[in-house]
C-alpha cells in the first residue's frame, strides 16, 4: 500500500500519528475500566458499577477532545485543507493496517474529522465511510476463545468453572453442577449427534459484566452444529458466587444482548472477533447492536451507517410516516423493509407538552447514561445525516417541511437531517392489543406493569404512561420508547388527591386543589387506558398497587437509602435459586 508523496507529505504523517496516538489513549483507558469490572462485581460495588459505566462513556469524548486540541499543535492552518486529510487517510490507513482494532481507530479517525468539520465535507476519499480492510476472519485464527473437550459433560462444566476467572469462590460448585446438567440434559444432549468426547465447548476468555450479573459465552460445536451457551454468575454478597442459570438457545442468549439493556463491560482487545463470534450464536442481531453491546456505541454509529447504505442499495421501497398514534413531540418515519425508525424533535410542540428541543436532548442522553434494565430501547442519536431524496415518501416530505422544517435540508437529491435519532422497531402497545387474543392481552398487561415496575426501581418515572409510549419486541417484551417526560422516581411528589372539602369542588371543571409541576397523583393513572376498557380491567388485576401512592413512596425510600435493582435478562423460572431474594421476586421478569 504506497504512500504518494506530496507538498503535505510530512504534515499529513503527523496528523495520522496524533489521532492515532489519541486513539491508543481511548483504547488503553477504555480497556482499563473494562479490566476492573471484575473487582467491582466481586465487591458487589454496584454504585461504582453505574459510575464506571457513565465515565467510560464519557471517556470517548474526553479524549476525541484532546486529540483536536493535539492536532492544533501539529497542523496549524493546515487542518482546514481537505488535500491534507486525504493523505492523513492514507498513512493512517497504512498505521492501522492488520491492528487487531483496526474498525475501531478508523471510527475514531472519524469521529476527529467530524468534530472539526462540517457533515457535507464528509467523502469517502477522506473518512471512513466503509473500511480499509476486509473484515471476514476465518473460524480457525480466533484466538479469544477456551476450548474444552471430554465425554463427561460434568467434569467439563466443572473445569469450565474452575478455571474461571473469578477470585471469589463459588458457594456450592457442586449444587451449581446438577443444575447446570438439569438444563444441559433437556436442551442439548438428546440432540447430539457426535460421540460425547467429539463434542467441543468453546468459552470466551473474558466475562461479560453488567449491572449485578457477570456472563461466561460460549458454545457447544456438535460435528457442524453450533448451540449458544451462557452461564450468568451472581455475587451472594456472602464472600462467594453462584451460578444462577445456564442458557443454551439463541433467543435466550438474544435477550441477554438486548437493545434495551447496558453495554457490557468486557476485555475485548479484539473487537471485530468478539463481534464475529456474538454475530454467529445470535445471527438476528445487526452489527451495531453487537458492537453497542460490547461497549462501543460510537463505532457501533458506524455500522448502522453502513448498514443502511447496504440496505438501501438492495431495496426501493420509500421511507414512510410510522404506523400508529402520533406524538406530540417527535416526527417518527420508517422504511418497511428495514427494522428501524427514525425520530426527528419537532418544531413547535402541542399544548399542553411544555418541554423544550434541549429538555428533550437531555432526556434522551440521560437514557443513554442510565440503567435501561431491559425496559427502555437503546437510542442512537446522530447529526447531519442525508438521504436519497427519492427514497422519500410524498407524505412523509410535507410533513416534515410542516413540522420539523428547522430539521431538513434539501441537497440536490439528497436529504440533510440535522439531528435524530434511530431505535429499533417495536410493534406500538396499543396497536398490538387491537389484534391480541385474551391471553396475549393478559401478558401484554402484565409485561406492562413489570416495566412501570422494573423502571421505577431503577429511578425512573416514565411520565406519560399512554400504550402508545410503550412497545412491544419479538421475545413479546413490553418496553418505553418515549423519553420526553421521564424524570428521576426521587424528584416527584407522590401524592393522594386530597378530599373535595363541598360537593361543589368536585363539580368544577378544573380541580379543587393545588398541583405543582413534581406532583404525582397515582390514582390518575387508569386514565392511560381510556379506549381499552379490557386492557385496564386485566391490568388493575395484575398491578393495581401502582395506584396507590404507598408503593411509590416507599420505592422512594428505598432508593434514597441506596437500593439499587436486581433485574436479569431471563425468565425468573430460569433462575436456579428463584424465591430465595425477596428483593428479586418484586421486580423480576415474570416474561423474557
Amino acid at each position: 500500500m504506497a504512500f504518494k508523496p506530496s507538498i503535505h507529505n510530512s504534515t499529513a504523517r503527523r496528523v495520522a500519528k496524533t489521532i492515532l496516538n489519541g486513539f491508543h489513549s481511548y483504547f488503553a483507558d477504555h480497556l482499563n475500566w473494562t479490566l476492573s469490572a471484575k473487582a467491582r462485581f466481586e465487591k458487589a460495588d454496584w454504585h461504582a458499577v453505574q459510575k464506571a459505566n457513565v465515565d467510560r462513556l464519557e471517556l470517548y469524548k474526553e479524549k476525541i477532545s484532546q486529540t483536536v486540541h493535539h492536532l492544533g499543535m501539529v497542523a496549524n492552518q493546515d487542518l482546514v485543507k481537505m488535500d491534507l486529510w486525504r493523505e492523513a487517510k492514507t498513512v493512517y490507513t497504512q498505521l492501522v493496517f492488520n491492528q487487531p482494532n483496526f474498525e475501531i481507530a478508523e471510527t475514531f479517525f472519524n469521529s476527529v474529522f467530524s468534530d472539526m468539520h462540517d457533515h457535507d465535507k464528509i467523502s469517502e476519499d477522506i473518512v471512513y465511510i466503509g473500511s480499509s480492510q476486509v473484515t471476514e476472519i476465518p473460524a480457525a485464527e480466533y484466538s479469544i476463545y477456551i476450548r474444552y473437550q471430554g465425554a463427561n459433560f460434568r467434569e467439563v462444566f466443572k473445569k469450565i468453572l474452575e478455571e474461571s476467572e473469578f477470585s471469589l469462590p463459588m458457594d456450592n460448585i457442586e449444587r451449581d453442577l446438577d443444575c447446570i446438567m438439569g438444563v444441559f440434559e433437556d436442551e442439548i444432549l438428546p440432540h447430539l449427534q457426535a460421540k460425547h468426547s467429539e463434542v467441543k465447548f468453546d468459552i470466551l476468555e473474558s466475562i461479560f459484566y453488567r449491572s449485578k450479573g457477570a456472563y461466561m459465552v460460549g458454545r457447544i460445536v456438535d460435528c457442524d452444529r453450533i448451540f449458544p451457551m451462557a452461564l450468568t454468575f451472581i455475587n451472594a454478597e456472602t464472600g462467594c458466587l453462584f451460578v444462577d442459570t445456564a442458557l443454551f438457545n439463541a433467543d435466550e442468549l438474544s435477550v441477554v444482548f438486548s437493545f434495551t439493556r447496558n453495554h457490557f463491560m468486557v476485555d475485548a482487545p479484539l473487537p471485530y472477533q468478539y463481534a464475529h463470534f456474538l454475530q454467529n450464536l445470535m445471527p438476528n442481531k445487526l452489527d451495531f447492536e453487537i458492537y453497542n453491546s460490547l461497549g462501543f456505541p460510537k463505532h457501533a454509529k458506524t455500522a448502522f451507517y453502513r448498514q443502511l447504505v447496504h440496505h438501501l442499495s438492495i431495496s426501493n421501497d420509500k421511507f414512510i410516516i410510522a404506523p400508529g398514534i402520533k406524538g406530540m413531540v417527535m416526527t417518527v418515519f420508517t422504511l418497511p423493509s428495514y427494522n428501524i425508525v427514525f425520530k426527528i424533535i419537532k418544531d413547535k410542540f402541542a399544548p399542553p407538552k411544555e418541554v423544550t428541543h434541549q429538555i428533550v436532548r437531555e432526556k434522551y442522553h440521560l437514557v443513554s447514561r442510565h440503567d435501561r434494565v431491559g425496559r427502555m430501547a437503546d437510542t442512537q442519536e446522530f447529526t447531519n445525516l442525508t438521504f436519497p431524496l427519492e427514497r422519500f415518501s410524498e407524505s412523509l416530505l410535507i410533513e416534515l417541511k410542516k413540522l420539523a422544517g428547522s430539521q431538513i435540508d434539501f441537497r440536490a437529491d439528497r436529504l440533510l437531517i440535522k439531528h435524530l435519532y434511530i431505535e429499533r422497531y417495536m410493534t406500538p402497545l396499543n396497536i398490538f392489543l387491537n389484534g391480541a387474543n385474551e391471553e396475549e392481552t393478559r401478558n401484554a398487561m402484565d409485561e406492562y406493569g413489570n416495566c412501570i415496575k422494573q423502571l421505577a426501581a431503577a429511578n425512573i418515572f416514565p411520565g406519560d404512561m399512554p400504550l402508545k409510549n410503550f412497545g412491544v419486541t419479538r421475545h413479546g417484551r413490553v418496553v418505553l420508547y418515549d423519553y420526553d417526560e421521564i424524570t428521576a422516581v426521587t424528584e416527584c411528589n407522590f401524592r393522594k388527591i386530597p378530599r373535595a372539602r363541598f360537593e361543589e369542588d368536585e363539580m368544577r371543571a378544573g380541580t379543587w386543589y393545588t398541583v405543582d409541576p413534581n406532583d404525582v397523583f397515582p390514582e390518575e393513572f387508569p386514565l392511560f387506558f381510556s379506549g381499552n376498557s379490557k386492557a385496564r380491567d386485566i391490568f388493575e388485576e395484575l398491578h393495581d398497587d401502582l395506584y396507590d401512592v404507598t408503593f411509590w413512596l416507599n420505592l422512594q425510600d428505598k432508593i434514597n437509602q441506596g437500593y439499587v435493582l436486581d433485574c436479569f435478562p431471563y425468565r425468573r423460572a430460569k433462575s436456579f435459586r428463584r424465591g430465595l431474594d425477596s428483593k428479586i421476586e418484586v421486580f423480576s421478569d415474570q416474561t423474557r
